[in-house]
């Protein structure tokens, strides 16, 4: 299993109440539920992270393209 970091979220109390019911009826734990839906949330925009990620200095998509209509190689 990949290495977990922890994270400290805030939420408002009528956000985190939703969540716990929602968790609830799904079976899962509050942390599994948040986790579920950035997962989705994250495929549905395209963004979701690779298995293994890029090494160091190396250009992303998201990182280190270029603007519009500018070839990086000139």
């Amino acid at each position: 299993m990949a290495e977990r970091k922890p994270f400290l979220l805030r939420l408002e109390p009528a956000t985190l109440a939703a969540l716990q019911r929602w968790a609830a009826d799904d079976l899962r734990s509050l942390n599994g539920q948040i986790e579920f839906l950035l997962r989705h949330a994250l495929q549905d925009a395209g963004r979701a992270a690779r298995a293994h990620p890029p090494s160091p200095g190396r250009r992303t998509a998201t990182g280190g393209r270029p603007p519009r209509g500018k070839d990086p190689r000139q």
